[in-house]
């Protein structure tokens, strides 16, 4: 298959860079060909523009989208699989990641009487986390985000959708004893999936 991944972390000095590399690494292993828009990397512009706006608040099809919008739409319909690599930030992605979306998914895209958008595979989310799935809040926030990400943004654009969370990842707050044994854990579990899909 051809996987899309959508890194996005603003360091490559990171926990959720060794989730994206042991994921690369079972694609490769596994034979798949892969795609990775590495958004900080590649200086992907977040912010929607005025005639960005203009274009979705009014479904102007005869608007132009931007070459860089029109790279990432290409590559999604290159792909089979879509998966988003990110940290959980404040109860959502990365504003980066946001801004993605608002400029990606456009009118005539990813919505519309006729979205040229194809319907993917799978659509995977790979979220790190600083805190706790056994606190009931955390749980909450990670319903929250599902809410947003599958019930929304993917929707029926993908078959299927898996989420998977790799938590207490911060450094301090009493994660430091098990960090190093929960990395080796959880970077072979992105490793597994990705030779499995």
């Amino acid at each position: 298959m051809n996987v899309l991944v959508v890194y996005c972390h603003p360091s490559e000095n990171s926990f959720t860079s060794e989730v994206k590399n042991s994921f690369v690494k079972g694609l490769e292993e596994a034979g798949h060909t892969y795609t990775i828009s590495d958004l900080y990397a590649e200086g992907f512009n977040p912010v929607m523009s005025k005639e960005e706006y203009h274009r979705e608040g009014f479904y102007q099809l005869d608007m132009p989208v931007f070459p860089d919008v029109i790279r990432e739409q290409e590559r999604i319909n290159s792909s089979d699989v879509i998966v988003f690599i990110y940290p959980d930030f404040w109860t959502a992605s990365p504003a980066m990641l946001e801004g993605w979306f608002q400029r990606v998914w456009t009118y005539g895209f990813a919505y519309g009487d006729d979205p040229k958008m194809k319907i993917l595979e799978k659509a995977l989310f790979f979220i790190t986390m600083g805190g706790s799935l056994e606190d009931e809040i955390r749980i909450k926030q990670l319903e929250a985000m599902k809410t947003v990400m599958l019930g929304d943004r993917i929707k029926d654009r993908a078959k299927s959708c898996e989420v998977y969370v790799f938590d207490r990842m911060t450094r301090g707050y009493g994660n430091d004893e098990n960090r190093s044994e929960r990395i080796g854990k959880f970077t072979k579990d992105a490793y597994e999936i990705a030779k499995s899909l």
